[in-house]
């Protein structure tokens, strides 16, 4: 649902009447995270290696040794007027979200939407480190409006609990960032512990981001799919729909029953299929999951879901049906991608037949609550 753009202008989207009096928090804007831009934040001997990725070509998320992010897919314009833009500043990314009447934004990076798939942890550490103390220096020094998500190097999970404790305190560090494609294994396993012990005990929530990508394994099997058409479709929902399964049983909710936890870019649609799907199995291997006393789906209730990329029904009551079979108006967050070229634009969410309430929620308040954020109401 994302709106034409120009290489000229934003200020084309009709935000300025539609949207100027509802609070939006969009928790998933990207900055972008050049090697070159953290190399002075990296402890060596890894500082080197991104001064030298300084001339190896870089394509649109795609670094080898950095961001490996296998495309091989045809480029086409297509034909609409949109564009790939990368956001290099705070300045800038305030700019633009005031453009697109978006009051609060949660910061993910670029690059390392891919940095599972690093596998030499001790490199892989030492960027999340870099990033991390990037982030703080360059985009969150003022209050205005710009959030931070901490990066937690799941390759070591001591050391990513570590990270998170470290910019717990920060004023302006709000959330903790997963990656949720080419993870082995998937979040559920008992070593990630230690990352939800200190997200639990920090009061952060913690967001699965997914991302297109090839693997050779379940639950992606991107290498058999020759276009990238099929593989947008199934990656980013199979991602989250893997990793949720896989917390669930282990008993992730009920070992941390204070866990805030969120899941990026995948839609929404997957969502009542998944509980209603799970529901139907544990009450035939309940044995499996000792641990629950009611329904998994009931956990599934309390987590937290983006908008984008946002299902588009020919009829959009067919959304707000699909809302209301998991009770999003309370667990649905907006986000639009930006600046990535299949953004959503927040002005979307206005047209869905849903609640004046139910919009306020999705749009800001559910965010404001997920985020333990405190904003005066416009």
């Amino acid at each position: 649902m994302n709106p034409t753009i120009t290489d000229s202008t934003l200020a084309d989207h009709p935000s300025s009447t539609q949207l100027k009096d509802i609070l939006v928090v969009d928790v998933d804007v990207h900055v972008n995270e050049t090697p070159q831009a953290i190399a002075p934040y990296c402890e060596m001997p890894w500082r080197k290696s991104l001064e030298a990725l300084r001339e190896v070509p870089q394509g649109y998320l795609n670094i080898p040794g950095y961001a490996q992010a296998q495309a091989p897919w045809p480029m086409f314009p297509d034909g609409s007027g949109r564009r790939r833009k990368t956001v290099t500043c705070a300045k800038e990314m305030r700019k633009d979200l005031d453009d697109l009447g978006i009051d609060i934004g949660i910061l993910f990076p670029d690059f390392f939407l891919f940095h599972a798939a690093l596998q030499q942890a001790d490199y892989a550490i030492a960027l999340a480190k870099a990033y991390n103390r990037w982030l703080v220096e360059e985009w969150l020094g003022e209050d205005n409006g710009l959030k931070g998500a901490v990066m937690a190097p799941h390759h070591d999970p001591v050391v990513a609990a570590a990270e998170i404790r470290k910019y717990a305190k920060h004023e302006h560090v709000k959330a903790i960032y997963l990656p949720t494609a080419m993870v082995d294994p998937f979040y559920g396993h008992r070593r990630y512990d230690p990352v939800y012990e200190a997200a639990q005990e920090t009061n952060l929530p913690v967001f699965f981001h997914s991302v297109t990508c090839i693997h050779p394994t379940f639950p992606f099997n991107m290498h058999g799919f020759s276009t990238l058409f099929s593989a947008h479709v199934m990656a980013h929902p199979f991602s989250c729909i893997a990793n949720l399964l896989s917390m669930l049983e282990t008993g992730v909710p009920v070992r941390f029953p204070n866990l805030r936890v969120a899941f990026t870019e995948a839609g929404i649609g997957w969502v009542p299929w998944l509980m209603m799907r799970i529901d139907k199995e544990y009450n035939e291997r309940r044995r499996d999951l000792p641990f629950y006393k009611g329904r998994p789906s009931e956990h599934i209730k309390k987590m937290f879901f983006s908008t984008q990329p946002i299902e588009e029904p020919a009829n959009l009551r067919d959304l707000a049906a699909l809302i209301s079979l998991f009770d999003g108006e309370n667990s649905v967050i907006f986000s639009s991608d930006w600046p990535h070229h299949d953004f959503d634009h927040p002005s979307k969410v206005l047209q869905i037949p849903v609640s004046e309430e139910g919009r306020r929620k999705i749009l800001g308040t559910n965010a404001l609550r997920l985020l333990n954020l405190e904003v005066a109401k416009r």
